[in-house]
């Protein structure tokens, strides 16, 4: 599936400094009844956004308008528990286009390359003063640039390499899902499966 492709991306933030955030914290399993990637994200963390009566909780993050962007900044561990793949759905459905944090749940990681959500590993310390100036400064504009694998808020002298996969990382850089990227090397497929054939 063609989506849109990840080169550079400039903005601000959300931070929700907590560890351990599992999937079923991210989308609560009453709302998977649907396999359509759409209209996920109004139930991102809903029982953090809403009361039991569906009143919206002010407090929380995402809803203080202070708070916005395409970048989430979260705790230790993020994505852990059950494997489903609509937490990535309903991360991405809100409008993030990447999460950063010091370590991922492995699946939750895979589910979110997979679906064009970038998950950017830094060291602890450093995300520890990132989320302290996110909070205190809102406004704070991060760069992530997937190229050069380096994420920077040049206004504070930060700089921080992060890995990722390099089949991932082209799917990426091309909006490319793995169907559309082989599908893509069709030629050479073609070309491998001739030379090989008795």
């Amino acid at each position: 599936m063609k989506r849109a492709k990840f080169t550079i991306l400039k903005s601000t933030c959300v931070p929700l400094p907590l560890a351990n955030i599992d999937t079923d914290q991210i989308i609560p399993a009453r709302f998977l009844s649907s396999i359509n990637r759409d209209g996920f994200g109004k139930n991102l963390f809903r029982d953090w956004r809403y009361d039991k009566k569906g009143n919206i909780i002010q407090e929380f993050v995402l809803n203080r308008p202070e708070y916005t962007g395409s970048i989430l900044v979260t705790g230790s561990n993020f994505g852990c528990g059950s494997s489903r793949e609509h937490a990535v759905w309903a991360i991405a459905d809100h409008g993030f286009r990447a999460v950063v944090s010091d370590s991922f749940a492995d699946i939750f990681a895979g589910n979110a390359l997979n679906n064009g959500l970038l998950p950017v590993v830094i060291p602890s310390e450093i995300l520890g003063k990132l989320t302290t100036m996110i909070i205190l400064k809102p406004e704070t504009i991060i760069t992530i640039d997937l190229e050069r694998q380096m994420l920077s808020v040049e206004k504070e002298g930060i700089s921080v390499p992060f890995p990722v996969n390099p089949f991932r990382k082209e799917c990426l850089l091309q909006g490319l899902d793995n169907i559309d990227y082989l599908l893509g090397m069709k030629e050479e497929i073609m070309a491998f499966e001739k030379r090989n054939s008795p």
